[in-house]
């Protein structure tokens, strides 16, 4: 799949707009299967602190809502991003509930498992809040454990930020 078609999978945002990645089209994007009930639901602290440190350098965090993994996102689109902006001042942008795995795995992440596989080569995603980072040509360059914190990424970012914009 060309880069270029990145920047053509449609995205619904959690308010239900439709959208392309082409919006993101120069950016730094970090990808986030997210859950309102998991043990690393914290995470959307440390996400929505990246967010605003680097977003007026090209950093865009992208959280998509997943319920594939212990039934930890029952709620509905509008549940969801009442509890991300109550309980964690998520500003950044929040997509309607997806599939990672299986059959009906969203394109992105179908996308992203195929070009950064998991341990062993394994493209599945194993738990909540896994991550994806993604370079400014539409490139995944890394994939990143639920267990990693997103504190942790500063520096890949940062890296990230410093290279020039396409065009």
């Amino acid at each position: 799949m060309a880069t270029d078609e990145l920047w053509s999978i449609e995205v619904e945002a959690i308010t239900g707009e439709r959208r392309t990645l082409d919006e993101h089209r120069g950016k730094v994007l970090l990808v986030v299967n997210t859950a309102s009930q998991c043990g690393f639901t914290p995470q959307y602290d440390g996400l929505e602190q990246l967010w605003r440190t680097y977003r007026d350098r090209g950093l865009v965090v992208l959280g998509f809502p997943c319920d594939q993994f212990g039934h930890q996102e029952p709620g509905a689109e509008e549940e969801i991003a009442a509890f991300c902006r109550k309980n964690y001042g998520v500003t950044f942008p929040m997509h309607r509930k997806v599939e990672v795995n299986g059959a009906g795995a969203h394109p992105l992440f179908a996308r992203l498992k195929r070009e950064a596989p998991g341990l062993l080569g394994t493209e599945a995603i194993k738990w909540n809040f896994t991550k994806f980072l993604v370079d400014r040509q539409g490139k995944v360059v890394d994939r990143f454990a639920p267990t990693t914190t997103p504190a942790s990424l500063g520096e890949k970012v940062e890296a990230l930020l410093g290279q020039p914009a396409p065009g």
